[in-house]
């Protein structure tokens, strides 16, 4: 092959259509839009039109609602969070909230809340803050000695921020008399 043999494929490049041009040309006077109305000028876009037939959308009936109020959370199984914690992305000492999870690459988003399941075994003694959890998972948590915080806040509000803050202060005071007493 040489450089001047080189051209595209049959039908890799199609001429354009020159409308309007003459009855000779096949696509004079209309230039293929048929005659007059809606669709023989620019800018139609009749999507589900159906020629004034009662169009499908309106022939199917209506069912259900959308409950706007409703929450979505996001469900991390124990063995994922195992996983983390064997492979080092999460740190068993520190507390296992949203943004850790996220952090880690456990969870992509936080939408609003994590959901603790019991799909899995637990290995390590963890301190979870969830917006729920199953029974299994709890039980699952303090089998091994963990902790679980159920916090129905928000995750990334600045209400939720203000009530972690207020409850570090808390566990603090309440270690401080502890030592204080013993």
């Amino acid at each position: 092959m040489k450089l001047n043999q080189i051209r595209d494929n049959d039908g890799a490049r199609q001429n354009r259509t020159r409308v309007a041009r003459g009855y000779g040309s096949g696509k004079g006077r209309t230039a293929g839009r048929g005659v007059k109305g809606q669709t023989s000028r620019s800018g139609v876009a009749i999507n589900g039109f159906e020629g004034g037939q009662m169009p499908i959308y309106r022939r199917l009936p209506k069912r259900g609602f959308n409950n706007i109020f409703r929450l979505s959370f996001v469900e991390v199984n124990l063995n994922r969070i195992q996983n983390a914690i064997d492979t080092g992305a999460l740190d068993a000492n520190n507390e296992i909230n949203a943004v850790s999870l996220m952090e880690a690459g456990v969870v992509r988003r936080s939408k609003d809340g994590i959901r603790i399941l019991g799909n899995g075994e637990l290995k390590t003694k963890v301190t979870i803050r969830a917006v729920g959890a199953t029974a299994s998972a709890k039980a699952a948590i303090e089998k091994v000695g963990g902790e679980l915080i159920i916090d129905t806040t928000r995750p990334g509000s600045e209400k939720s921020e203000e009530v972690a803050e207020v409850k570090t202060e808390k566990k603090v005071a309440k270690k401080a008399t502890k030592k204080e007493t013993k």
